[in-house]
């Protein structure tokens, strides 16, 4: 009881010097922050509405109200009609393959096999190669090259196509010189497609034998060591086109006998065979010796889809293979057919085509009973052993089994054998597609080409592939696999055939495959940044839950997947502005399959605006002569006309497409629709550009040149821009110029500017400063508003933006906006907050005084304005995390929690030090202690003192390890204003202290003031930050 009541004596004293403070605390007035706000509201809105002549737009949209038709659009109609727009582009391309199909194998049918002949080819590598003495070397000579724009400035040479053979492989053997010789015949096929279909870009054939024809010639360059790793065969186009969809299970010894170099080539053999495997396969993979071991324990009893993280786990596992004891190689097979009947059972992997893939140095008995249990007289499982190495003394038994279940035996005694004998099965597994003539076309989820590197960095593509068989009588029947040809698909043309206009400033279109994965959508980040932009390792294998991940159920996905056609609604949280920003909005899905692929399409808007689109209706004379104003720009990824069809449009602008389109070109065909739309808004901001001259002239309305380019952008990607000061005289050079596609109209997206826009209040601006823009002087705020068509409807028909600090040189033909420096911004500012309203001039407070902070932050927490330079566009939190986390627990600003699915942490990789370490029984149980308190982390995190539970505690473990990237998942935060709440008044019990604070909303904007008292010492509340956590599973 005597301590009790020691416990209330010292609580009463630690409460007293509170109580004493909050009485004498003498607050804010909020009448006068009101007073500053207002001041700066109206000034700043006076000068965003003049100088982006958003009054002018608003009355001219308003006297064309009766010319225009406001449509809803119909979202399965619109899927359909995308999807079969779809399916003619994917058609053409498949056409190209059946052509070159046709001709390889009637090539080949032509051809005697010649063991002596000798025929010189451009050889990939060697060409334009000299010796020491000058000469061209052998299979080298002069290869004409010329850089192509279609191929990126590439140099190519459009006549002729190369072969590339694999380093490990003879240029002169006489199978490669034959393949090489009757598939010459290819070029002729290659250059007609070409002409054709001028949207082609790489054609190829991959043969069996293991050359690569490719078309148009390039040359190829071998790594630092004269190595080129490239094997077509290897691919997933080759391998998919080449056979069927498979079960495997991979039997690997591991008793005794396979100690040293044998476990060594065996881990190798297993690790191609896996390369050889794809998304449409599924396998697992068994050590045994006495007993039987999954190299995966979790995954014991059942088969996983061999895609590309799954294989690069087992890959993983294979290191922790020790041999030792005695091989039971009839258990490893009963247990092989059982897993593979079970899981045939469930319906799921391939059903008919399956393979049991035996790594091993030797077995003792053929195991007929095995085989006679379990396989025969269906012999449904056919068997691959592969023995390793040189001894053969078991060799005929295995021969055995290969031939009793329809497999193939292959020896391999070196390191260097792996990958050739690796590749035999596949030719087995092509035998029945190639006895019944299956000429299947395949195509490949979504992959990087790094040879077509844009600025963007490395290209998407998909590719169309289809199997090249031998027709020659003697072979019919032996089922000859004789190579595969594709072309390659860039996943921007695929975007061609969606016309953006129709999907709304926030809709987007998406395709996936029949696994899921993603081919094409607007938020899969196959690069990460790190120096340059570089591909992640699992950027091929995004599933579509991974980016739609608010459909928990994964109810869209499964259904696109299942190829059905029909809608799905939701709610979603989409970032902007390099993740930093966030939109709550609420989406309708509508899907279908595309005929003829595997793919499924999908369609997202947003549901307001982006549900309907207008038509307008004026003479074409008239839209095109505004069209042709100097001030006009069309979005350069928007296709109004396709200029890639026919040769002669290649080099056409869309807006010289456009004129000859309306002059009775026959053979250019372009979108009505857009067109008609584009050429209504042509006139209708046609005003501006006389308007935008006049305040330019009037040198006093602009004297310190605060406001520096003005422009607008519509639906339709029509762009108009405004200089106010010379071009070098911008404050800051990088805006409109490309380097940053957020805030362009992109294939996929409206810029950055014109999103916010389109959700901010009608008749108010919303202001932002674009991150990593620079320091002071080198920075813009961009003040964005919407105009509506009609005043009861909320569609909004065009965008314009004045930009405080700047955005880069507006040249490109990308997207438009207005600028203004950040300094000026910031002066009219500090010049409002210096007013008051007191008769005697004498204020009770100014933001000038010590014993309180004055910031203007937006709607998202962003410091815009701060006494300190360096706090611009610093998350407020950072700067005030006390009052952050106040504002956030009285609900004038919300959490918004947010995840990354395609995320990349930089990890450390364990040393022996730090193995020790991590072993020490304190880091065990901090280990589990981490365990139990995760969910407690995420409140961590809000005061940033996960740093202090992740780094602090295990610096030890990290010290002198060296870091890698790894795909990882991450949860991180983003705020957002609550409209509703236009000013607050707040206190905040410190240690010894009450901090007192005022937040006022900016009239007609996303801006708010606030006001804090400086007086009380809120540190240890420490900062709230936007620093994203990984997840732990």
């Amino acid at each position: 009881m005597k301590c009790v009541l020691h416990c209330i004596f010292f609580l009463l004293l630690w409460i007293t010097p509170n109580t004493r403070v909050c009485a004498s605390h003498q607050g804010i007035p909020l009448s006068v922050v009101k007073l500053w706000a207002s001041a700066f509201g109206g000034e700043i809105k006076s000068i965003a509405a003049k100088y982006s002549g958003s009054q002018l737009l608003q009355k001219k949209y308003k006297e064309f109200e009766q010319s225009v038709r406001v449509e809803e659009i119909d979202g399965i109609k619109l899927v359909k009609k995308l999807a079969g727009k779809m399916e003619q582009m994917f058609h053409k391309k498949a056409e190209a393959i059946k052509r070159l199909v046709e001709a390889a194998e009637e090539a080949h049918l032509n051809h005697e096999e010649d063991p002596e002949l000798q025929y010189e080819y451009f050889n990939a590598v060697l060409i334009n190669e000299m010796d020491e003495e000058g000469r061209s070397l052998e299979l080298g000579g002069e290869f004409i090259l010329q850089p192509n724009e279609h191929f990126n400035n590439l140099s190519v040479n459009l006549s002729l196509s190369v072969v590339q053979v694999p380093t490990n492989m003879y240029n002169k053997d006489s199978a490669i010189v034959n393949g090489v010789y009757w598939s010459e015949a290819l070029n002729k096929v290659f250059v007609d497609n070409f002409k054709r279909d001028p949207s082609l870009i790489w054609q190829y054939f991959g043969s069996a034998k293991g050359f690569f024809r490719q078309y148009p010639g390039i040359k190829w360059t071998p790594d630092e060591h004269g190595v080129l790793e490239f094997d077509c065969r290897n691919r997933k186009w080759y391998i998919q086109a080449a056979t069927s969809p498979k079960d495997v299970v991979i039997l690997v010894d591991v008793s005794g006998s396979m100690k040293g170099l044998r476990l060594t080539i065996a881990r190798q053999t297993v690790s191609s065979i896996l390369d050889t495997l794809g998304d449409d396969d599924f396998f697992n993979i068994i050590a045994y010796n006495e007993e039987l071991h999954y190299v995966e324990p979790c995954l014991n009893g059942t088969l996983v889809q061999a895609d590309v993280t799954n294989k690069d786990h087992f890959r993983d596992r294979l290191d922790k293979l020790f041999a030792k004891g005695i091989g039971m190689l009839d258990m490893a097979l009963t247990e092989a057919f059982e897993l593979l009947s079970n899981f045939n059972e469930t319906g799921r992997g391939s059903v008919c085509s399956q393979a049991i893939m035996l790594v091993t140095d030797g077995a003792v008995e053929t195991y007929d009973a095995v085989f006679a249990q379990y396989n025969w007289p269906d012999r449904k499982v056919r068997v691959f052993p592969y023995l390793i190495g040189r001894e053969s003394a078991f060799a005929d038994n295995l021969k055995w089994m290969a031939c009793a279940n329809k497999g193939y035996f292959t020896q391999i005694s070196t390191l260097a054998d792996v990958q050739e004998n690796v590749m035999e099965y596949l030719h087995v597994l092509s035998r029945p597609k190639v006895i019944d003539r299956e000429h299947d076309m395949v195509w490949t989820e979504a992959y990087v080409d790094n040879t077509l590197e844009d600025a963007q960095g490395p290209v998407l593509m998909t590719t169309v592939a289809m199997p090249v068989f031998s027709t020659k009588n003697e072979t019919r029947n032996k089922g000859i696999l004789l190579g595969v040809v594709g072309t390659d698909v860039p996943v921007s043309e695929i975007l061609k055939a969606i016309p953006k206009y129709k999907l709304g400033i926030h809709g987007y279109a998406f395709a996936i495959t029949n696994n899921g994965y993603i081919l094409t959508h607007p938020d899969l980040q196959p690069l990460y940044e790190e120096g340059k932009k570089r591909r992640k390792s699992s950027y091929s294998s995004v599933d579509l839950s991974e980016v739609e991940w608010e459909d928990k159920e994964d109810e869209l996905r499964n259904a696109m997947v299942n190829r059905q056609t029909g809608s799905f609604s939701m709610k979603v949280k989409k970032t902007v502005d390099k993740g930093k920003r966030v939109l709550v909005l609420h989406n309708d899905y509508y899907y279908t399959d595309i005929k003829g692929t595997p793919f499924s399409l999908g369609v997202a808007l947003s549901r307001g605006h982006g549900k309907y689109f207008f038509r307008g209706n004026l003479s074409v004379e008239e839209g095109l002569h505004d069209l042709e104003h100097p001030d006009v720009l069309l979005a350069n990824e928007w296709t109004y006309c396709n200029t890639e069809e026919h040769p002669e449009h290649i080099f056409l602008s869309q807006i010289d497409a456009i004129k000859l389109y309306f002059n009775g070109e026959p053979h250019l065909k372009c979108d009505k629709d857009l067109i008609q739309e584009v050429l209504f808004d042509a006139v209708v901001t046609a005003p501006l550009e006389a308007y935008w001259t006049s305040l330019a002239l009037n040198k006093s309305e602009n004297s310190d040149k605060g406001v520096e380019v003005a422009y607008l952008g519509t639906r339709t990607g029509l762009s108009r821009i405004n200089l106010f000061v010379m071009p070098d005289q911008l404050t800051n050079q990088d805006f409109l110029t490309g380097e940053d596609k957020e805030v362009v109209f992109s294939a996929d997206h409206f810029p950055l500017w014109y999103k916010r826009a389109a959700e901010q209040v009608p008749g108010t601006f919303i202001y932002s400063l674009p991150f990593n823009t620079g320091s002071e002087n080198k920075s813009v705020v961009l003040a964005s508003s919407s105009i509506h068509l009609l005043d009861e409807r909320e569609s909004p028909i065009a965008a314009e933006k004045t930009e405080k600090k700047g955005y880069g040189i507006p040249f490109h033909p990308k997207a438009v906006g207005i600028q203004m420096k950040l300094e000026f911004f910031q002066r009219k500012f500090w010049t409002a907050s210096r007013q008051c309203a007191a008769l005697d001039g004498k204020c009770s407070i100014s933001c000038d005084n010590d014993e309180i902070s004055c910031y203007l932050i937006d709607n998202n927490g962003f410091i815009i304005v701060a006494e300190d330079l360096s706090l611009t566009g610093v998350f407020f939190g950072e700067a005030e995390g006390a009052v952050m986390s106040k504002l956030v627990s009285m609900g004038s600003f919300k959490r918004v929690n947010l995840y990354d699915y395609q995320a990349i942490c930089r990890v450390y990789a364990q040393t022996s030090d730090t193995a020790h370490t991590l072993l020490h029984p304190y880091f065990a149980l901090f280990a589990a202690v981490r365990w139990l308190l995760t969910e407690f982390v995420i409140f961590l995190v809000e005061f940033n003192l996960y740093s202090w539970w992740h780094s602090d505690l295990t610096i030890k473990a990290q010290r002198g390890g060296k870091t890698m990237l790894v795909p990882c998942d991450k949860e991180y935060p983003a705020f957002v204003s609550e409209r509703t709440i236009k000013e607050t008044v707040g206190n905040i019990d410190c240690e010894s202290c009450v901090k007192s604070f005022v937040i006022q909303q900016i009239p007609s904007s996303n801006l708010f003031m606030v006001v804090i008292d400086n007086t009380c010492d809120c540190s240890d509340f420490g900062p709230v930050t936007m620093d994203p956590i990984e997840i732990m599973y």
